[in-house]
Order: structure tokens, then sequence, then C-alpha cells
């Protein structure tokens, strides 16, 4: 967890970052895509990193969807395995996201979205100032009970994808169930990002406001 002493200094001079980790194919993108009308509802000015292999895929994605301002969502592209970016060298996504903070004074979040990689993936705190990881019961009930770095250690463990669970045999009850046991308590948010009822998009946007941009939640 975050020592809340850097973290509210660091916070007095520039937006928070926010990592946004998980496999391939968990939804990050989609999450995101989510997020961005709450936030702007709630006047949150939000700024996007992106990462991908050899791509820029999900940039433009976000770039065309029209949620959000293209000028402020950036691509990085790896160019080797995704933990490389986002932990062990991160200058590349440090640059992009103090670019986005330079030219949009105005910010009060950063979302770095990873390349997508496996349950071993993890932020550097010299990039974020706290992380989420996304599964999505798509990749199986017995995920959380993996242990993988990245779901034990994130600030928040987001399972999407609950809609298809009935579809690929999966309790989602139980996976939810079992992953807050495997985290002894740090929290867990399930999460449909997409159709026409979603689940959990504003205890996650409550979460980020909450605790990074310290903005009183209405329960």
């Amino acid at each position: 967890m975050i020592n809340s002493a850097p973290l509210t200094e660091r916070l007095a001079t520039g937006p928070a970052r926010v990592g946004i980790g998980g496999p391939v194919g968990s939804g990050k993108t989609a999450l995101i895509e989510a997020l961005i009308p709450i936030f702007h509802e709630r006047g949150i000015e939000v700024a996007v990193v992106t990462n991908d292999l050899v791509t820029k895929e999900d940039a433009r994605r976000l770039q065309a969807g029209g949620l959000i301002d293209p000028l402020r969502v950036v691509a990085v592209e790896a160019g080797a395995c995704p933990h490389t970016v986002i932990r062990e060298d991160p200058t590349l996504n440090i640059a992009a996201a103090d670019d986005l903070e330079a030219r949009f004074p105005d910010l009060d979040l950063i979302l770095i979205e990873s390349g997508g990689d496996n349950l071993a993936s993890t932020f550097s705190l010299d990039l974020v100032d706290w992380w989420m990881f996304v599964i999505d019961v798509g990749q199986g009930d017995d995920i959380p009970r993996k242990r993988g770095p990245g779901i034990m250690l994130c600030d928040l463990l987001v399972i999407n994808k609950l809609d298809i669970a009935p579809h690929v045999f999966v309790d989602a009850a139980s996976i939810l169930s079992e992953a807050r046991d495997v985290r002894a308590g740090k929290p867990v948010i399930g999460c449909r990002c997409k159709g026409a009822q979603t689940v959990g998009l504003t205890d996650i946007a409550d979460a980020i406001a909450r605790d990074l941009l310290f903005r009183q939640v209405v329960a």
C-alpha cells in the first residue's frame, strides 16, 4: 500500500497516477471507456497512457471513441515484455505521464493502462500512486486461488465480465468470495463494463475519488 504522506505531497503539485493492469482481454480498455464519463460528470479531469507491445491499438480506440479529447491519450509501445515498462524500467511511461501533465495543467488523474500480461504483472510505485488489477470470469474460477502478485499486491482487484459467468460455467458469487478471502480483506469489486445494466463502475470511481483525490463520496 502507498504511504499517505508522499502521496499527499505529490498530489499537491500534480495529478494522481493510477495503474490499470491485468491479462490481455480482461477488459482494461473497456473499463477506462466506462469510467471516463463518470469522471467527467464529477468534474474530474482525466488523461490516459496506454501500453501495447508493438502497436498503438488501445490509444487509437480511445482517441476515436469520442469520450475524451484525443490529445489527452498517449501511447507507449513496450517493444518487449509488458512487465518491463511498468515495473523494471518505467521511464517511457513516466515520460508520457509527465508530458500529459505539462500539456494539461488542469488534470486531476492520469490512467496508465498496462499492455496486458500474466498474473505476475505489477506496477512500480515510481510510476503510479495506486493501481488496480483486472481479471475476468472467462479466465476461470480458479484465477484468485493462483495468488499471482497482481492479484495479491494491487490496491484494488476488479473481477470483470460478471455477466458472462453463466456462459463459462463460473459462479460469480463464489469467485468474488474466494478473491476476498485470498486478499484478506483488501478491496475486491465485481464489474460489468458494457450493456444496459453496468455493475461496479460507481464503486471503482468512488474508490479512486476517495482514496486518491481525497474527495467526499456520497454513499
